[in-house]
């Protein structure tokens, strides 16, 4: 296990205090067959389930009607089949964007973002902690500070749950939601390759998307291991003084560093690189940014989305006028990478992440 230099254990408490009950949603196939195999139960009884919780988007094993009554009894005794309860949802009236505020078992809260696109794509923001520990002063997430990581369960959860109530399923996941991805690596992944399997809701990994602000011991792990999953990295300034202030963890894990580490990886992967870089008035928009971005990314295969700063009431930064906007995208014209601008989707009802749980003021 690779440490970053963060602590976690107010994680490994949570998980303690629900021992009671186990959380049926962190079992792979292969695990649950295990697991009802050692009460007794034939593999088919396990694949049955399986689908029944990550292909269907049951919420209850009520739901399960080729399952005994008696065999549901016991999976009622003994497991939690959902995790998460609605605290809030709320609909855009400027596009077809759904902000969901869950409640957690533990009284904390958590964020998913439920967006069509034009295209008939679905995807779903997820949130993979409960707050942040990175601190990003750009990000409402950061107002929280750090709770504890999400479990895969209450990861996978988010899915299964917006499922069964939306008419149109997710097609799209982005783990781009309240906390760091990288810092619950082992959580994060084994809820991508589920939402990734045959038997559930068969996501293909090229539309699993895991970002990053720069946790380089993380990169380089997703590197080794292979994961056919897409690597999204924040990146938000064009040298150190920029992301220092921007990406707190950019002091411990440089430009550099950083760049090193996905030179490796689009080198053994054969995959190119999603940049997201948010685009701040009067901080990271002049002329020399933009250059700086072409020489910065110029040997990496990648796609830089230029995202203007979605303004709030809870930080200080502010959103560039479109003349600027429209002046950087010229500087980057003939950039050797694809180069899109992307706009902040519900606006209108606090979709960036941790805004909605800051705006709704929960005292947890």
């Amino acid at each position: 296990m690779i440490s970053f230099g963060f602590s976690f254990s107010k994680n490994s408490v949570y998980l303690e205090m629900n021992k009671i009950k186990q959380q049926i949603l962190e079992f792979t196939l292969d695990e649950l067959k295990t697991a009802l195999a050692q009460k007794g139960e034939k593999n088919f009884r396990a694949h049955q389930i399986f689908i029944w919780l990550h292909k269907k988007n049951a919420q209850s094993f009520d739901e399960m009607s080729n399952i005994s009554k008696s065999l549901r009894d016991k999976l009622n005794q003994e497991f939690d089949i959902s995790v998460l309860e609605i605290s809030t949802v709320m609909k855009s009236q400027m596009d077809t964007t759904s902000k969901y505020l869950f409640k957690l078992q533990d009284g904390q809260h958590i964020e998913s973002v439920y967006m069509k696109q034009e295209d008939g794509r679905v995807t779903l923001c997820v949130s993979t902690m409960v707050g942040c520990p990175i601190g990003c002063p750009y990000c409402a997430t950061g107002l929280m500070g750090f709770r504890r990581n999400l479990t895969t369960a209450e990861i996978v959860n988010q899915l299964t749950y917006i499922n069964s109530l939306e008419e149109q399923p997710v097609t799209n996941i982005v783990f781009m939601g309240m906390g760091e991805p990288f810092l619950n690596y082992d959580n994060v992944i084994k809820a991508a390759q589920m939402f990734n399997s045959p038997s559930g809701a068969e996501i293909s990994a090229r539309k699993i998307t895991l970002s990053t602000c720069g946790i380089v011991p993380g990169i380089h792990r997703f590197t080794r291991e292979d994961h056919k999953f897409k690597l999204a990295v924040s990146l938000n300034g064009t040298n150190d003084e920029q992301r220092n202030i921007m990406i707190p963890v950019n002091r411990k894990y440089s430009l550099k560093m950083l760049m090193q580490s996905l030179q490796k990886y689009t080198e053994r992967s054969g995959q190119r690189v999603t940049f997201e870089y948010i685009l701040v008035k009067n901080f990271n928009d002049s002329n020399e940014d933009a250059m700086r971005l072409k020489t910065l990314l110029g040997s990496i295969p990648c796609k830089l989305n230029i995202i203007p700063y979605n303004e709030n009431n809870h930080c200080a930064f502010l959103a560039p006028d479109e003349d600027t906007l429209n002046k950087f995208i010229k500087k980057l014209y003939k950039a050797p990478f694809a180069v899109t601008v992307r706009r902040s989707k519900g606006q209108d009802i606090a979709a960036a992440c941790g805004q909605l749980y800051a705006e709704t003021k929960i005292a947890t």
